[in-house]
């Protein structure tokens, strides 16, 4: 289950570095791909949930860490929810 990182551009330009204990998120984001955000936030929230059943099912626990991830996905995205046309920009997986 190798470790994933990916940064998101966010409809103010800005970027994060996101998070994931499996690569399962490779399925799910396409970098380059502008997603609206609700999109965006469907695909963020299946990813994760599904690199912490892999640990689970791997070690027998959820991974905090993913969700503590897609909390802060989560929360930065609410700043954008009022936004029109809000689109999400998976940047590159590092």
């Amino acid at each position: 289950m190798p470790v994933t990182h990916f940064r998101v551009r966010w409809p103010d330009a800005s970027e994060t570095r996101c998070y994931s204990p499996s690569s399962v998120v490779r399925e799910h984001l396409v970098p380059g791909e502008p997603y609206a955000l609700g999109e965006f936030m469907q695909h963020a929230r299946e990813a994760l949930g599904l690199a912490s059943e892999r640990v689970r099912a791997k070690y027998g626990f959820a991974c905090s860490q993913a969700m503590d991830q897609l909390a802060e996905i989560e929360h930065i995205a609410e700043r954008f929810a009022e936004t029109a046309g809000a689109q999400v920009t998976v940047v590159a997986f590092d």
